[in-house]
């Protein structure tokens, strides 16, 4: 599918810039090149795709349907999770989402298995860890993340944290803000989803050339294994120092993929590597500060503990099953 582009990179790094092919700078352009074209690529279409089906599933629909008062809890749960995955959602959107689930009766602990599930299990992350790494570690990416998403939900549910949510956010009446999503056309609803697939990847592209840019410098400069006996699953403590580190970096799964990618080509086990992405993504600084206004402090410190542990506890079991 990208030979194409591979055979432009190299006619623009070799023919046009005319660097000696053997050399660590050849290999490194020529990456960021081919690798530039490919994830933008794959980015539009994943994120057309994903955006159209999510048409159906407005954050008000959401709250309507995990609303319903008969809903066995732990059914609840995973529900929350699974439509995490398929909302639109972004760190500004934490607040209200959270606001509008507690003035409509969800659980706090329900509402969490949604709040985790929305950012962990990225779409666009899916997508292009299925073209670069395949099926297999997809599917165990999902899985993962919609248990971490389920579990830490269950858990603060149990602890009865609802006293240490900011007490305005109980007084707030955000009302039915239903949109006539099914009312539109199919034609509008194509038009709304490149207009907002355009307007994402505005936003993204510099997160993205930034990522991709770091990956081919480490692969141009740095060797093969470089890095095996540092973060490879040999290192017991790789993981935990790999989400620690994560946790106050801010990007998207977009500019992430790449380097993961080049992580695992330095040695770095797939566990490590993933748990990294998990912890920018679920728990990245511009979150924690929006969930803030409506989380005191005891609350959202148990909500990074939680979700950072079942991150850690992930990358061990990505490192154990992928041997």
């Amino acid at each position: 599918m990208f030979e194409p582009v591979q055979k432009f990179a190299d006619i623009v790094t070799y023919n046009i810039f005319k660097i000696p092919q053997d050399s660590k700078l050849a290999s490194a352009v020529n990456f960021f090149i081919f690798d530039t074209i490919k994830i933008f690529i794959l980015l539009f279409l994943i994120v057309f795709v994903i955006t159209f089906i999510r048409s159906f599933f407005s954050p008000e629909k959401t709250r309507e349907i995990l609303s319903h008062k008969k809903q066995n809890i732990f059914l609840a749960h995973i529900l929350a999770a699974l439509l995490g995955i398929v909302t639109p959602f972004c760190s500004c959107s934490a607040v209200p989402l959270f606001i509008g689930f507690v003035e409509a009766g969800i659980p706090l602990g329900v509402t969490f298995s949604y709040l985790i599930a929305a950012p962990m299990v990225n779409e666009v992350a899916l997508g292009l860890l299925y073209a670069n790494f395949g099926l297999k570690i997809a599917l165990i990416y999902v899985l993962s993340g919609e248990i971490i998403a389920i579990a830490s939900g269950i858990v603060i549910g149990k602890l009865k944290l609802e006293k240490y949510v900011e007490d305005y956010v109980f007084k707030i009446k955000v009302g039915n803000l239903q949109i006539a999503e099914d009312k539109k056309s199919l034609k509008q609803r194509l038009k709304e989803t490149l207009e907002f697939t355009i307007e994402l990847i505005k936003k993204v592209w510099v997160f993205v050339v930034v990522g991709i840019g770091i990956g081919a410098f480490l692969h141009g400069y740095i060797p093969t294994g470089a890095l095996a006996k540092i973060a490879g699953k040999n290192n017991p403590f790789a993981v935990i120092f790999a989400t620690a580190l994560g946790i106050p970096l801010y990007s998207n799964a977009a500019g992430i993929i790449p380097l993961v990618s080049e992580f695992r080509r330095l040695g770095v086990s797939m566990g490590t590597s993933l748990s990294f992405m998990m912890s920018v993504t679920a728990l990245s600084l511009p979150e924690m500060i929006l969930l803030r206004r409506v989380l005191k402090p005891k609350l959202l410190g148990i909500f990074v503990v939680i979700v950072g542990c079942g991150i850690i506890i992930t990358g061990y079991l990505f490192n154990f099953i992928l041997g």
